[in-house]
């Protein structure tokens, strides 16, 4: 999506100057270098969580496979990330996984099983999808089976599992910390900044197709 950065200025002009300048600081901190894919998770609130760790951490897409479970966001837990964090949905495992590998990420799938990798050892230089699966039953045979590579989150307790909204967050902040440290670019292109701002400035102003009119008028 391209926007032309004549309307993103004329918008932006009706912001406080305290909004402008975080809008500009939060969007210079986003990345597309990893997204994240949570595949029929029941519980509405975990999904919502994951949303708000992607916000929190500057992941700006979100992609939701709903194959068996149609959702809602739920905007309490969510505490808003919802205007801020790009949802992406998907009727299957398969469409998501075609989806995300035409774009060129790699395929990580989270699992406590098996021959994975652990997240420290996690190499952060490619392009990333990375995969959450339910609690109890963890990610389909589907996506594992096309899954490039596998992470875990060590753990030394009787408990092998963590809650998908607290295995985010730990994954997250991990990876975006070390991918803030290397020497990646991991920054927004200049046209994604534009139309995260585009998204960001429609759900700021009820009356945002009004204003667009009027800039249309003006030129």
């Amino acid at each position: 999506m391209t926007v032309e950065p004549g309307l993103i200025k004329y918008l932006e002009s009706f912001l406080t100057p305290k909004r402008k300048s975080l809008f500009e600081k939060v969007v210079n901190s986003r990345t597309n270098h990893f997204t994240v894919a949570t595949e029929d998770v029941y519980q509405l609130h975990n999904t919502s969580a994951v949303m708000r760790s992607c916000d929190v951490f500057g992941i700006q897409n979100i992609h939701v496979i709903e194959e068996r479970n149609l959702k809602r966001i739920d905007r309490e837990i969510a505490m808003g990330a919802q205007k801020w964090v790009s949802l992406n949905r998907h009727k299957g495992s398969k469409d998501c996984v075609e989806a995300l590998r035409e774009k060129g990420y790699q395929i990580v799938a989270t699992t406590p099983y098996g021959n994975s990798e652990n997240l420290s050892d996690f190499d952060i230089s490619k392009p990333s999808a990375i995969f959450f699966g339910t609690e109890k039953h963890g990610l389909s045979q589907e996506v594992m089976d096309n899954s490039d590579t596998f992470l875990k989150i060590p753990m030394v307790g009787f408990t092998e599992s963590l809650n998908i909204s607290v295995s985010a967050a730990i994954i997250l902040q991990h990876i975006t910390q070390e991918l803030r440290k290397s020497k990646i670019n991991w920054e927004l292109t200049e046209n994604e900044k534009n139309a995260v701002k585009f998204e960001w400035l429609r759900k700021t102003f009820k009356n945002c197709d009004e204003m667009i009119k009027s800039y249309s008028n003006t030129e």
